[in-house]
């Protein structure tokens, strides 16, 4: 999709920088826990998997490793430094795409799985619908796309109560500091989970499965459907 002068600019979120990079050092089992999840979605040699959001690399490089053809796609250049040098110490090959999910390049019905983590919240309510649009055309029919974002389980009437109880949660559990938890509610677009489902659907994905966990974490499994006539 071309960019025109009232297209969301992605660019405008933190993120962008080694500073922040760093931060995705924190999980020294990340590639386990990547590699559970890959087994879990199926991930065959040979599949074509894009990991939009990629931060460090990790999820992509351990796909790459199952003997998939993997785009890891971020906005971040020195996340992306970061994905090259996982992908170069562990031997395998990975393409990296500077763009979001509102720009990276695709080839409609080609990706047998994309994976999004920890990305969504940066869009709008508006541009989130456009980026799940555009990765439902990228996937295949019959494919997966594997979602994990931070959104607000509760109604509109709970958020005080629920945005103190998450500010806690984070800080004891996580080691974030509060002016982390303040700036996500201020400045990044986390919305209901109630909403991302409906977009979800509305785009045309069916939802295998939600898992909501972890506070105002919540973790999608979806499929774009075959066409009937494709229906075993």
């Amino acid at each position: 999709m071309l960019a025109r002068d009232w297209y969301y600019n992605q660019r405008r979120q933190l993120g962008l920088d080694s500073a922040v990079a760093s931060i995705y050092d924190r999980h020294d089992d990340s590639d386990i826990r990547a590699r559970a999840a890959l087994t879990m979605l199926g991930v065959q040699s040979g599949w074509r998997v894009a990991d939009i959001g990629c931060g460090n690399g990790v999820l992509a490089v351990e796909a790459a490793l199952m003997g998939a053809e993997v785009d890891a796609i971020d906005i971040s250049p020195a996340m992306l430094a970061l994905a090259n040098i996982q992908a170069r110490d562990r031997k395998v090959a990975v393409r990296t795409q500077p763009a979001g999910m509102l720009s990276f390049a695709y080839q409609p019905n080609s990706y047998d799985l994309i994976v999004s983590e920890f990305t969504l919240h940066h869009l709008p309510d508006f541009w989130k619908a456009v980026a799940l649009a555009r990765i439902h055309a990228a996937l295949k029919p019959g494919a997966n796309f594997y979602l994990r974002d931070i959104v607000f389980v509760s109604m509109p009437d709970g958020v005080d109560r629920d945005v103190e109880a998450w500010a806690d949660f984070s800080i004891k559990n996580h080691d974030f500091e509060r002016e982390s938890v303040v700036t996500h509610m201020r400045d990044e677009y986390s919305t209901f989970g109630w909403v991302i489902e409906r977009l979800l659907t509305d785009v045309g994905f069916t939802l295998e499965s939600v898992d909501y966990h972890a506070p105002l974490h919540g973790t999608y499994l979806l499929r774009k459907p075959k066409p009937d006539h494709q229906q075993s």
